[in-house]
């Protein structure tokens, strides 16, 4: 039987390709679907074949403009700083707004389960005050610290022995701590519609009815116990609406797959440097700038074709090495197709998803501020080791595993 999902989602960058992927699936299944979403991202859910709706009163951006995007974490000097706007520009601080928008929707059009990207504590507010089932969706590794895995965001590796143990305790108290200044005004958009306050920020992201992690188990710490109601039900691999058609460059060596941030951060020096390290290599290079970068402004040598887009998933199998920030939807793709990656991450989560990469045994990470002489050392060193590529591979066959079925589609409606 037909039911009725209303998603919401904000203009995160790499977080929207996958919160689309499943709505698309679900409206492909015959149910509707529409999209709660900044206007920027209209075209791109419209593209999908879905229903798009502008917040009203929550905040309005585009990534990929430094000028109106929200959170602006290229402007934040530290990872706290990045933290803290996430958590002041769209977590809690617009939390009222976000509530306000998704219950006035509900209330003029019900649905039988609001689906939101799992930053968005303001929608799930807005829905459990209308009483509607709760679904969230985490777009890359499950961000909480949890038992059997060091605590989430720095990167740390698994610690080992009693100080490891201490080590994880600390950072762990380091890490939740800040979330408490988003209390006042996650609790004050709760209290205004009639919700009783929370102890905790933390809680909030649990106070939902199906809490789907879209990345591969297999990604994670196999000693890592989650919450009982947390459920990993695969990635979602489809290339963005922009992706656009696949040209490669001209030749048969080595094909390097690069691909940075879909938002703005500040990365064209470092596309520059990789372009520049990819010139000094027997290789082709197929560098995406995506939308946040003029493909005209970077500066590339013969062997390096510079496009704005390109469909990932096709031209990975074409490819040998993927260079990316290590942004979750990049490197999983790489992933599936059994493709090691050099990571050079930029911020976010990418320092956590880069030590997953290196801990799996499938690639390698060089700084952000690397010089080409050490990105081409990186990318030659993956080039040339096999055990990369074949702990690469033993990545795709359970991730192809895991993907076998649509258990995201199956998780929501069972909720109807």
């Amino acid at each position: 039987m037909s039911s009725t999902f209303l998603f919401a989602t904000w203009a995160g960058g790499g977080a929207v390709p996958p919160v689309l992927s499943v709505a698309r699936a679900l409206h492909r299944r015959g149910h509707h679907v529409r999209v709660l979403a900044d206007r920027s991202l209209h075209g791109e859910v419209a593209a999908c074949g879905l229903e798009p709706i502008a917040w009203t009163t929550a905040p309005q951006g585009d990534p990929s403009d430094p000028a109106t995007d929200v959170i602006r974490d290229f402007e934040a000097r530290t990872p706290l700083g990045e933290f803290a706007r996430l958590r002041d520009r769209i977590v809690c601080g617009p939390a009222a707004d976000y509530a306000r928008d998704t219950l006035a929707e509900l209330r003029a059009r019900p649905a039988d389960v609001l689906v939101a990207e799992h930053m968005l504590l303001g929608a799930f507010t807005g829905a459990e005050a209308a009483g509607t089932p709760r679904a969230s969706l985490v777009t890359t590794l499950y961000p909480f610290p949890t038992p059997g895995a060091p605590p989430p965001g720095p990167g740390l590796p698994p610690a080992t022995g009693p100080l490891g143990r201490v080590r994880d305790q600390i950072v762990t108290r380091l890490i939740l701590k800040p979330w408490e200044k988003g209390l006042p005004a996650l609790n004050s958009a709760r209290v205004a519609h009639d919700l009783p306050p929370l102890a905790s920020v933390v809680e909030a992201f649990d106070r939902v009815d199906r809490l789907l992690v879209l990345s591969p188990r297999a990604f994670d710490y196999p000693d890592r116990r989650f919450p009982a109601d947390l459920r990993h039900v695969g990635p979602r691999l489809d290339d963005p609406a922009w992706a656009g058609e696949l040209r490669l460059p001209a030749g048969d060596a080595p094909l390097v797959l690069v691909g940075l941030s879909s938002s703005f951060m500040d990365q064209r020096p470092v596309l520059e440097r990789i372009a520049e390290a990819l010139g000094t290599l027997p290789v082709r290079g197929l560098l995406t700038t995506g939308p946040a970068v003029d493909p005209a402004t970077i500066h590339a040598p013969d062997n390096v074709l510079v496009t704005a887009a390109a469909p990932h998933n096709i031209a990975l199998s074409h490819t040998a090495v993927t260079i990316t920030h290590a942004g979750h939807g990049t490197a999983v793709k790489s992933l599936a197709a059994g493709v090691p990656l050099v990571g050079v991450p930029l911020g976010r989560d990418q320092r956590e998803v880069a030590r997953h990469v290196e801990w799996l045994g499938a690639g390698t990470t060089v700084n952000k501020s690397a010089s080409p002489r050490t990105i081409a050392r990186a990318v030659d060193r993956v080039l040339r080791d096999p055990s990369y590529r074949r702990a690469a591979q033993r990545l795709a066959a359970e991730i192809a595993t895991e993907t076998a079925t649509d258990r995201a589609v199956t998780e929501l409606e069972a909720l109807t």
